[in-house]
């Protein structure tokens, strides 16, 4: 089993990874395929169902799906040109798309919220439709999109399904498919958890772009946080949820130095980090999935925390950190799910907490027992958390909990290291347990906006 870093990863924008990146990469996935058709299509058609049909509005799927449709991708979008190609649509129903020409699209009668049919693989499904002349369909593919803003077609789910959940069949040299099978390897070899992972990554990769790409994953992280931590207001999407981080982080500077700080102040700095990063997500600004852009904020905090706080970091074992956390993260994905609409936030907020437990308990020297111990602390003790987005928008919990998951990743990664590997559950066990609780778990918990919070809170 191979999952790349980069896959982990990835660099898009706000809110979600799995409703708008998601969306967006499937619409530019649809165009790629028609321009391979023999027929000259003459409009689209697109149909949101399940989880995307429910939080849709709040997480901007509809403006991702017509930005998808227009042939914008979630790494490289410019927000002027998007807001551009959104205002021309609104304008002449038309989307003009390279190497196809204009496309008749009008999303008020074109692009559907189906909220009574729900899509067989997975919560997270559309339909993309190319039509002739007369409206008819001369051509669909059903996307689904997985999580941290994979996309699967429909006939590609089903490969996966066939392969075990195996997401890729790679010739690496350490090809572990499960936390034992990586400890087993470590021990053979002698050779960390970033070590492998690291080997396994230059199969498909320079050692510069290795190198050079975790970097920009990390200057755009940090860049993102820098933003959340200076800006102020309102975020947008209705509940009126105001920005915190920046007000939060002035009082934690102008405090700094005092000699009758308490030490609890430490948890301060980790949530305003977090809260930072996904204040941005929320309001639709760059971001880094970590594994997903709801759960964004909890990784980059946990790497700033240790930056900034804990003496003798550096910038030079960034990648340690993370290459350690892209393999917890792929074991996860890979046996479980990192999806809120499949598996809870455990599998948002949860797999983050998890992946930055094992990268700090890495950079701290921590052997390949112990960071399997962190990672499995910090997962086990977000088992059975829900996803329950207030009026759907990636806010209210999602905030503060990335704040609190990073707390829990250092604490885990403490708990870790003041021992010696040896512990009672297994990390496999803790995946595995967080997907048969993410099957058991009720749809109105998973991303639907049906449950929980998002029913018990005000939201207008």
């Amino acid at each position: 089993m191979f999952l790349s870093v980069f896959d982990m990863f990835k660099i898009g924008v706000g809110p979600s990874s799995s409703h708008t990146m998601g969306p967006m990469v499937a619409g530019a996935r649809f165009l790629d395929t028609l321009r391979q058709q023999p027929f000259k299509p003459y409009g689209l058609k697109a149909s949101l169902h399940g989880s995307l049909a429910f939080t849709g509005k709040g997480h901007a799927t509809d403006r991702a799906t017509i930005l998808g449709l227009a042939g914008f991708v979630p790494a490289t979008i410019d927000a002027q040109a998007a807001e551009a190609a959104l205002e021309e649509n609104r304008r002449t129903k038309l989307l003009s798309v390279e190497g196809i020409g204009d496309l008749a699209f009008d999303p008020d009668r074109d692009l559907r919220f189906d909220f009574d049919q729900a899509l067989p693989g997975h919560a997270n499904g559309m339909t993309l439709s190319a039509t002739d002349a007369q409206g008819d369909v001369i051509y669909h593919q059903v996307y689904y999109s997985v999580g941290g803003g994979f996309v699967l077609t429909a006939e590609e789910l089903e490969q996966k399904a066939d392969q075990s959940r195996s997401d890729a069949v790679a010739k690496v040299p350490f090809p572990f498919a499960t936390a034992a099978e990586m400890l087993e390897m470590a021990e053979k070899s002698g050779k960390s958890i970033a070590q492998m992972k690291r080997e396994n990554e230059l199969a498909f990769r320079s050692d510069a772009e290795l190198r050079d790409g975790l970097m920009r994953i990390w200057h755009v992280m940090r860049d993102c946080m820098d933003r959340g931590l200076a800006t102020d207001g309102i975020l947008p999407g209705g509940l009126s949820v105001r920005r915190r981080a920046k007000g939060i982080h002035d009082k934690l500077m102008a405090e700094r130095g005092m000699n009758l700080t308490a030490p609890h102040v430490i948890n301060d700095w980790m949530s305003t980090y977090a809260m930072a990063v996904n204040e941005e997500n929320a309001a639709g600004g760059q971001v880094v999935t970590a594994p997903t852009n709801g759960a964004a904020g909890t990784v980059p905090a946990v790497i700033r925390y240790w930056l900034d706080h804990v003496p003798g970091a550096t910038e030079r074992d960034l990648p340690e950190f993370l290459l350690t956390a892209a393999a917890v993260g792929g074991l996860i994905k890979h046996n479980a799910s990192i999806s809120g609409a499949e598996c809870g936030c455990q599998a948002e907020v949860g797999s983050a907490s998890a992946m930055a437990a094992a990268g700090l308990a890495a950079v701290l020297g921590g052997t390949a027992e112990q960071i399997e111990n962190a990672a499995e602390i910090a997962l086990e003790h977000h088992l059975g958390m829900t996803c329950d987005p207030v009026k759907g928008l990636v806010q209210v919990p999602c905030i503060e909990r990335n704040g609190l998951g990073a707390i829990k990743a250092v604490s885990a990664a403490s708990l870790a290291l003041r021992g010696d590997g040896k512990h009672f559950v297994p990390l496999d066990a803790a995946i595995e347990t967080m997907r048969q609780t993410g099957n058991d778990m009720s749809d109105k918990y998973k991303e639907t906006s049906l449950g929980g919070l998002a029913v018990n809170v005000p939201n207008c």
